[in-house]
Order: structure tokens, then C-alpha cells, then sequence
């Protein structure tokens, strides 16, 4: 907890930018009935019966310190599709950095042997060496400030009905592109201090 909450607190660095990272189910859903369109003193208005057309999964990288966040699209969230998201960070998101500082949970796809179970083994060390993995606690995935980013998805932008996955990353785009344009960021308050101070009950009891 403690290794996370320093990264947290780190100056913001471009050679060594610290990212957050996780994945999301999400149900596509298709309307059985037209919503009926705004009225004078009436929201849009929509029937209880859908039609689930197929699930899908979010990849987001979030980089709290330069207000920047980047989701993709995937059908699934296999070893190959994580280590895809990874050789992604490296060339595509940050190409310039000297490392790539990720915060992530325990899923068993994060790993560094996803990436050699995907690509040649050259190519896998040559994109381990640019990625430092920082793993939060078991059952305290919370610690990870993308979970906060991916609520503040689903009440601005996924919350409604998306039938396909194609309406899904378009507008997913449109959401992030703004956001990022804004900057906008999480103000995250929780440090060492507080934690010490806060869950004084999960430390050990050491006497002087």
C-alpha cells in the first residue's frame, strides 16, 4: 500500500511517467423500442425491455499526473490482449519515456510472462525492460486510481444502452479526447501519513 502511495506522490516526471492500468467487463445492450424524444417537461424516455447483444471488455491506462487517459475497445481480455495493451504503452502512449512506472492489480493476465507467451522472447524483454510493474494489495484494488476513472466512464459516457462495440469506442473517444483536452484529474488525497494514521490496525504492534 505504501510503495503505491509514494508513486502517488512522486513530482511529475515525463521521462518516467507513472500510470494506472485495469480492464472492465461491459454489456452491449440494443433498444427493442425507439426512446421516445424529449418533451417539454419530460426526459427522454425509454422502455424496460433490451436486447443484450454480447459482451465486451475496456482496457484503461490512466496517467493521473498529466490529466491524460486512453480506453480501448477489446473483444476479450486474454494474456495476448494484455500484453498487447503493454507493447502499446511503451511504443504508441509513451515512446519517449525511459521507463514506464504501471500500477496494477493482481488479475493472473498481469504478468510478464503474458508477454512471453505472446511475442518472440527479444521482443518481450525488450518491452519488460521499459515497464516497472507496482501491484496494489489483495482486496484493495481500490488503491488503483483508474477504478475511479472507470466510474466517472460509466456515469458520463457508458451508463446508457450500446448495442455494438464500434457505437462503444466512438464514444468512448469523444469522452476521452474532451477529458483529455480539459485535463482533467483526480485529486487524489489518501498518503502514508493518513494511512499510518487511519489503519493503524493493519501495521504490526512493534514495542520499543
Amino acid at each position: 500500500m505504501e510503495d503505491i502511495l509514494d508513486l502517488y506522490a512522486r513530482p511529475y516526471d515525463p521521462t518516467r511517467p507513472v500510470v494506472c492500468f485495469d480492464e472492465s467487463p461491459y454489456q452491449l445492450v440494443e433498444e427493442t423500442r425507439q426512446p421516445l424524444p424529449v418533451e417539454p417537461g419530460h426526459p427522454r424516455r425509454y422502455d424496460y425491455e433490451y436486447r443484450r447483444m454480447g459482451s465486451c471488455n475496456l482496457f484503461m491506462t490512466l496517467q493521473p499526473a498529466a490529466g491524460w487517459r486512453h480506453v480501448d475497445v477489446t473483444d476479450q481480455r486474454t494474456k495476448q490482449d494484455f500484453a498487447y495493451q503493454m507493447q502499446d504503452l511503451v511504443d504508441v502512449h509513451f515512446p519517449d519515456a525511459v521507463v514506464v512506472v504501471v500500477v496494477l492489480d493482481n488479475l493472473n493476465t498481469h504478468s510478464p510472462s503474458a508477454l512471453y507467451e505472446t511475442f518472440a522472447p527479444a521482443e518481450a524483454r525488450r518491452i519488460l525492460r521499459k515497464l516497472e510493474f507496482h501491484f496494489t494489495p489483495k482486496h484493495a484494488s481500490w488503491l488503483n486510481m483508474v477504478e475511479i476513472e472507470f466510474s466517472v466512464l460509466s456515469r458520463q459516457c457508458t451508463g446508457g444502452r450500446i448495442p455494438t462495440t464500434e457505437l462503444l469506442q466512438h464514444q468512448i473517444d469523444v469522452w476521452q479526447t474532451d477529458r483529455n483536452t480539459r485535463y482533467a484529474s483526480i485529486k487524489w488525497q489518501f498518503s502514508v501519513t493518513d494511512a499510518r494514521d487511519k489503519m493503524q490496525s493493519l501495521y504490526p504492534s512493534i514495542s520499543s
